[in-house]
């Protein structure tokens, strides 16, 4: 068990009334039904993980969209390799889910973004997105940090999120 952080969100709030969350991974504190829970009542109506198939198995949340269909959230899987961006298949996918993610951002919804421990690549996706809404990136970043510290962390990441900017 990992008890270095309990699980929270990092809520980013959009002028329009939409937000943006970010979190580590749900179950990483052996408390899956809690951090669901907690999903729920921050009001989530989708959630985007960028943890890959073993990460989701090593934290026994492998039924994450089944489990969040239940509570009639939304779930997407964008699986990126820690410390890293996104590659090939990603990049080409980007468009579309960005595209619905704004979609639910523009009806003053709330999107979760997380990874394993809710820092880089929750972090870079959350950048990516606000930079996407016109946000300067260094702007979006300090606006991010200022609720989750550490959030994106390499250079790499920080060069795909702020690239929307150009």
């Amino acid at each position: 068990m990992d008890t270095l952080e309990p699980f929270r969100i990092a809520t980013i709030a959009l002028a329009g009334g939409g937000r943006i969350g970010i979190s580590r991974i749900p179950g990483r504190n052996d408390s899956y039904d809690g951090d669901l829970q907690a999903i729920s009542d921050w009001g989530a109506h989708t959630v985007v993980s960028m943890t890959d198939r073993s990460e989701m198995v090593a934290r026994g949340c492998e039924d994450l969209g089944l489990r969040l269909a239940a509570r009639g959230i939304g779930w997407f899987h964008f699986p990126i390799r820690d410390f890293g961006g996104p590659t090939g298949g990603g990049l080409v996918e980007w468009p579309g889910l960005s595209a619905q993610l704004h979609e639910i951002l523009d009806d003053r919804g709330a999107v979760l973004v997380h990874c394993h421990g809710g820092h880089g690549r929750a972090g870079m996706v959350a950048l990516r997105l606000l930079v996407e809404r016109s946000e300067a990136p260094e702007a979006a970043l300090k606006r991010i940090r200022a609720v989750r510290p550490g959030a994106v962390q390499t250079d790499a990441q920080y060069r795909w999120a702020a690239s929307a900017a150009e």
